[in-house]
């Protein structure tokens, strides 16, 4: 661990303006798929004259609303991933540095071991049985 040499309160001040930021990018998380339904609706359908749509699954959804909502389909895990990154960094920063300054060396080297680890995601919907379909 040589080579550490902590400022207490810099390191209460980065992580402060880092969760502040960490906040701003929560919000924008949870309206990730709300927004991308709401491009999708607007972006309306294509009519080529002549009767309704084909009644197929997705009827009223154009194809770029259908590309929105892929696209967001696809792009869930990722989203999701960068909220759990940062804060798994975040919590490994402030746990490393407390350690440190506890006088525990070895525990800050393994707060920070683990802080580098990627983050484990739950990727199932809200409500979504645990144990898979039944």
């Amino acid at each position: 661990m040589t080579g550490w040499d902590i400022d207490p309160e810099g390191v209460q001040g980065v992580l402060e303006a880092a969760g502040e930021r960490a906040s701003d990018l929560e919000g924008w998380g949870e309206h990730y798929g709300s927004t991308l339904e709401s491009a999708a609706a607007a972006a309306g359908t294509l009519s080529f004259g002549g009767g309704g749509g084909g009644g197929g699954e997705g009827e009223g959804v154009g194809l770029v609303g259908l590309a929105l909502s892929q696209f967001a389909e696809n792009t869930r895990g990722d989203v999701m991933y960068i909220g759990a990154r940062i804060g798994k960094s975040l919590e490994g920063a402030y746990n490393a540095a407390v350690a440190y300054l506890e006088g525990d060396e070895a525990m800050a080297a393994e707060a920070q071991r683990l802080a580098l680890l990627a983050p484990v995601l739950d990727l199932r919907a809200p409500g979504e049985d645990p144990n898979g379909p039944v």
